[in-house]
């Protein structure tokens, strides 16, 4: 069966959802809000493959873990972006964004050239050839 979405928890809805339309082209969808819930998310959508809920809730304490350990739970996200040579550049833009690179590019062990890098909330992102 497809997957219909995946969805990521933040307290910066409005950054992180910007992370990923900037650097993985993709588009921002509406805000969508329960107030009596406080919850807020938006989705943001690719044009290949599920779209990403970014969710935000004023009922849960998202501080508990350290950004950028690895924990129980989904460890990371993968992109594609096409080649060698675009991994090296969007390693390189993100760098210079100011983005953490927790794994420069290189062929992993299972045969991917990846490298890896944290989102604004510190969560595992691979860019893949």
């Amino acid at each position: 069966m497809p997957i219909t979405h995946v969805a990521i928890w933040t307290d910066d809805l409005e950054s992180v959802a910007a992370f990923y339309a900037s650097y993985f082209a993709g588009t921002v969808g509406e805000l969508y809000s329960n107030p009596a819930k406080g919850f807020t998310s938006r989705f943001v959508r690719f044009t290949e493959g599920p779209p990403l809920e970014i969710m935000r809730s004023t009922t849960l304490d998202l501080s508990a873990v350290e950004a950028g350990r690895e924990r129980k739970g989904w460890a990371h996200v993968a992109f594609t972006v096409g080649s060698r040579a675009a991994v090296d550049e969007l390693t390189e833009r993100l760098r210079a964004d100011g983005y953490r690179i927790v794994g420069e590019p290189r062929v992993t062990g299972d045969g991917f050239y990846e490298s890896v890098v944290l989102d604004p909330d510190g969560n595992r992102v691979e860019v893949t050839e």
